[in-house]
């Protein structure tokens, strides 16, 4: 399947944001398949142009942004790598505010902090903003489970040959992520100390973020691990899963959760390599967990996503709210999970329009009334069905 376009849930979004607004900035992990997407994409209009701000040659043709894009000013641009060029945004406000129609700018970019800010800033109004994230479920026929677990979503490493051939490629992209991506945004924070950091998240993968005790492991402050895990996040390495707001009287867990995005990175930085290392590592259900979250984030992404966690033991994986609508979900690697009062506690607390535990079986059944265990592809299936 290498080398052959496989769609992408995005595409039907891009597009939608193409018709509604001037420009459309998609952002996402390195090597996800932002450029594959956007090739495949502007096939359809005419006279469009795909620029890659990596390559010297495209760079330069930007020289004089105003002059190239009034000679491309009935088509479509695509700027990849755009956080190579974040002072472009204001010339692009005012290239939009002259043409005044859609679908003139396709924005592509690996970091999303400083570029959401600028662009957010320079285009209000203008821009519509897309996530995507490396291969979810469902979105390549009849491939396994626990191949897209294992291995991850980027499609490097999904699709490899063999399980060794997309360990190979996860450990040279995280050599390539930290000795060449950081330093191209601009951070000069040495290669190893990020790396140190990045293993030591790995290993409180699923846990309440801690910053003391992951700065006493390694000997530094909290507040620059503060600083390295707020990169990590805004490069879609990390994510810090926030904790749900209420307003009864619950005496709730303030932090966020901290989760390695992609569970192929996750499992490379612990050295496993192989579905059974998997199987005998104490991180095996902190790894269904953040795998499944990830899933659930991605397809419904413009709900809000938190977890809730109360000092008295009341406790829930994962919340998603848009506007009155509540969903709770939790996560059990187990082909027969099994609940704690805490996750009954919880649902009393937060009183969800649904409650599902999301598990590797086969089969949909009901757990109690208003509760159900299922697969995460069938989860999957049933939200985009009655939301999307």
């Amino acid at each position: 399947m290498q080398g052959t376009y496989i769609p992408r849930s995005l595409e039907r979004d891009v597009r939608r944001g193409l018709d509604e607004f001037p420009a459309v900035a998609v952002l996402g992990p390195r090597q996800c398949g932002k450029s594959t997407l956007a090739k495949h994409l502007i096939e359809s209009y005419p006279h469009s142009i795909y620029l890659d701000l990596e390559r010297p040659s495209d760079e330069r043709k930007l020289t004089d942004p105003e002059l190239f894009f009034e000679h491309y000013r009935d088509s479509l641009v695509c700027l990849d790598e755009i956080q190579r060029k974040p002072e472009i945004f204001t010339v692009l406000r005012s290239v939009i505010d002259e043409r005044k129609r859609p679908g003139q700018f396709l924005i592509l970019g690996s970091a999303s902090g400083d570029l959401l800010r600028q662009s957010s800033e320079s285009l209000a109004g203008r821009i519509a903003h897309l996530e995507l994230a490396p291969f979810g479920m469902g979105e390549i026929p009849n491939l396994k489970l626990n191949t897209l677990w294992l291995r991850g979503g980027f499609p490097s490493a999904l699709l490899a040959k063999d399980d060794y051939a997309s360990f190979r490629w996860r450990q040279n992209f995280v050599r390539t992520f930290l000795e060449r991506d950081i330093p191209q945004l601009g951070i000069r924070i040495p290669a190893a100390s990020i790396e140190r950091l990045w293993r030591m998240c790995a290993h409180y993968h699923s846990h309440v973020l801690n910053l003391s005790a992951i700065g006493s492991s390694l000997g530094i402050t909290h507040h620059t691990a503060r600083s390295y895990i707020d990169l990590l996040s805004k490069t879609f390495m990390l994510r810090l899963l926030p904790p749900y707001e209420s307003n009864a009287k619950k005496r709730l867990v303030k932090s966020p959760k901290l989760y390695i995005r992609d569970s192929g990175l996750l499992h490379t930085l612990l050295g496993l390599r192989e579905y059974d290392d998997l199987l005998a590592h104490p991180v095996f259900g902190g790894s269904w967990e953040g795998f499944a979250i990830e899933n659930l984030v991605a397809c419904l992404s413009d709900w809000n996503p938190s977890f809730y966690r109360t000092s008295a033991g009341a406790e829930l994986d994962l919340v998603l709210e848009r506007g009155r609508h509540k969903i709770a979900i939790e996560c059990k690697a187990s082909s027969s999970p099994e609940v704690t009062k805490g996750f009954w506690y919880a649902l009393d607390d937060i009183r969800p329009d649904e409650a599902w535990i999301v598990a590797p079986v086969r089969d949909t059944y009901p757990l109690k009334k208003g509760v159900k265990v299922t697969s995460l592809g069938e989860i999957i299936l049933h939200l985009k069905r009655q939301f999307l």
